[in-house]
């Protein structure tokens, strides 16, 4: 492929994220992207992820700007904070029952939405796996973490605890709940 053509391709992505942020942004409760970003990565992460060096790292935002936001949402009650039972000095973040239901409203904006359906189910089915397969080669070659879901990492061992699942690398159980959210120290199975 032609460097225009990656540029084309860059353009396109970047273009696509502003729309979607700019719907997000109209009907996103006075939140600016960044803070709605937070809100979903906080609804699908598990708690091995939920802290601000997650949400960091997640985003590819800077410390500063990621506790800056996180303040925002707390103060608006969005998200609260939580000392780790083990560790003190770990802060573990979670939604508010109204952090919750902004976090799913309209998870996928209504124009997004829309154009998605407007592909045939194969086009979209080639479309997502075309988009992980890119992501995937970003994050390899940029070093950046996977932040896969629990059941697809190297480390999950399915059922091999009494009535649970094993994170082979913390070896701490996990539920059924723990296994479908996504991870910091994902690391993809062999």
């Amino acid at each position: 492929m032609s460097m225009p053509d990656n540029a084309r391709i860059l353009s396109l992505i970047e273009r696509l994220g502003n729309l979607v942020r700019a719907e997000g942004r109209a009907s996103g409760a006075g939140l600016e992207p960044v803070h709605r970003d937070i809100l979903g990565y906080l609804s699908i992460c598990n708690r091995y992820s939920d802290t601000p060096a997650g949400v960091t790292e997640y985003l590819g935002a800077t410390k500063g700007t990621t506790s800056q936001s996180i303040g925002v949402l707390e103060r608006k009650g969005y998200i609260k904070k939580s000392p780790d039972k083990e560790d003190g000095r770990v802060v573990h973040l979670s939604l508010t029952p109204k952090g919750r239901k902004l976090s799913y409203a309209g998870a996928v904006p209504d124009g997004f939405a829309g154009a998605l359906s407007d592909l045939n189910p194969g086009e979209s089915e080639t479309l997502a796996r075309l988009l992980s397969d890119l992501l995937a080669g970003v994050q390899r070659r940029t070093g950046g973490r996977t932040f896969g879901v629990c059941r697809t990492c190297r480390f999950f061992r399915e059922n091999s605890l009494p009535g649970s699942h094993q994170c082979g690398l913390t070896l701490e159980p996990l539920s059924d709940g723990d296994s479908i959210k996504i991870c910091r120290e994902h690391e993809t199975a062999a």
